[in-house]
């Protein structure tokens, strides 16, 4: 802890809720911003109630919002804006994640907000953006993938794309695509002394994701079939095979070198190596090889070859993993006072991830008030 965090001294005001202006003020506040996040009064932001908890509020919540402050105001009071004048004046940035129009309505659109501090950096996250003709539809994760042809990518053997485990656009499309874009406006902001309006897109940010899928339809016209690409299902050099035991082999060997050697670890017969005229019949017999030994078989056969095939791991035993535990992926907690569990691990490099705090809470509703608005703190 003794060199200074590379956002030591910015100051954030969230007003966002649930994962991706929560995770883009989390990344922010881990690399040393005072993020400060502004909830309505009574209950906090929904996710204070999902489960399972974590002392007094949620174990979402309190991943989400370790080491930030929390300000309880109701926005739709005659009096917020004033009150927030100061917050304001002081912040470098603001992330908000209503829909279009609702941050106007409360007096702290974009433009209002530039007249009070002209060099702020003010993010706007929405699934579709602030214009067009999907601006004001409700949406979650799995419909931004849906609407980017994302999901259609994917799918099992009748063509039905499959639910993926990860919340894609959340992350991918919202909270990353927006922190990158506030470090670069607070870069801009420091050498113009003016602010930016960046407008964040979850679906936008989600056509990088397909970049071989548009190189198909953009170079020849073809539009990937569902689960029938090299990268989504038809290829034996990419996929997942069962193992004797149910367990699960992620195998991607795509390279030639790496395919034969993965070919000879598991016994397939010369003649079978050449995939090329009938890939499905490669696949049969990598499976039929795979099913018939345990994932420890596997493990041992894999060990020490450049074959691009792991046994796929739960959460657990990967939080357990010698090499994550060797890097320090989890050694950070959050902590409720009583009890402490590991914090989530943002994708910060390590020189960084060193500086981070080793222990640190999620705020309680309201904790920064009297600090941060004075006596005159709203009930």
């Amino acid at each position: 802890m003794g060199a200074q965090q590379p956002l030591s001294g910015v100051r954030v005001l969230d007003f966002s809720t649930l994962l991706p202006g929560p995770m883009a003020g989390l990344i922010l506040a881990e690399a040393g911003a005072e993020v400060i996040k502004v909830e309505r009064p009574g209950k906090g932001e929904e996710m204070r109630s999902y489960v399972p908890r974590f002392g007094e509020t949620s174990a979402n919540y309190a991943l989400l919002n370790r080491g930030k402050r929390c300000l309880s105001i109701d926005l739709k009071a005659e009096d917020a804006v004033r009150h927030m004048t100061p917050l304001i004046e002081s912040a470098q940035v603001l992330i908000e994640q209503f829909r279009p129009g609702v941050m106007d309505r409360l007096g702290l659109g974009y433009e209002a907000v530039k007249a009070i501090n002209p060099a702020i950096v003010y993010c706007a996250i929405t699934g579709y953006g602030q214009d067009g003709p999907l601006r004001d539809e409700a949406g979650h994760d799995m419909n931004y993938l849906a609407k980017s042809g994302l999901l259609m990518m994917g799918g099992d053997g009748d063509g039905k794309p499959v639910i993926p485990p990860g919340l894609i656009a959340d992350i991918g499309g919202g909270a990353l695509p927006a922190v990158i874009n506030i470090l670069l406006a607070l870069r801009q902001a420091e050498a113009t002394g003016e602010g930016a309006y960046l407008d964040i897109a979850m679906t936008d940010g989600l056509f990088a994701w397909s970049f071989w899928a548009q190189g198909m339809l953009g170079a020849a016209g073809q539009v990937a079939k569902p689960g029938g690409e090299m990268l989504s299902g038809a290829s034996p050099r990419y996929q997942i095979y069962r193992t004797a035991d149910g367990r699960f082999v992620s195998a991607a060997p795509l390279e030639q070198k790496f395919w034969e050697t993965f070919c000879g670890a598991i016994g397939l017969p010369p003649a079978m190596w050449d995939d090329r005229d009938d890939p499905a019949a490669v696949i049969d017999a990598v499976a039929g090889l795979i099913a018939a030994q345990p994932a420890e078989h596997w493990r041992a056969a894999f060990a020490g070859k450049d074959v691009c095939a792991v046994v796929a791991e739960t959460l657990a035993e990967a939080q357990a993993n010698p090499h994550f535990q060797a890097r320090g992926i989890f050694s950070n907690t959050v902590s409720d006072g009583t009890d402490s569990m590991p914090a989530l691990p943002m994708p910060l490099a390590p020189v960084y991830r060193a500086m981070i705090p080793e222990e640190g809470s999620a705020p309680a509703l309201g904790e920064a008030n009297a600090d941060l608005l004075g006596e005159t703190a709203p009930e």
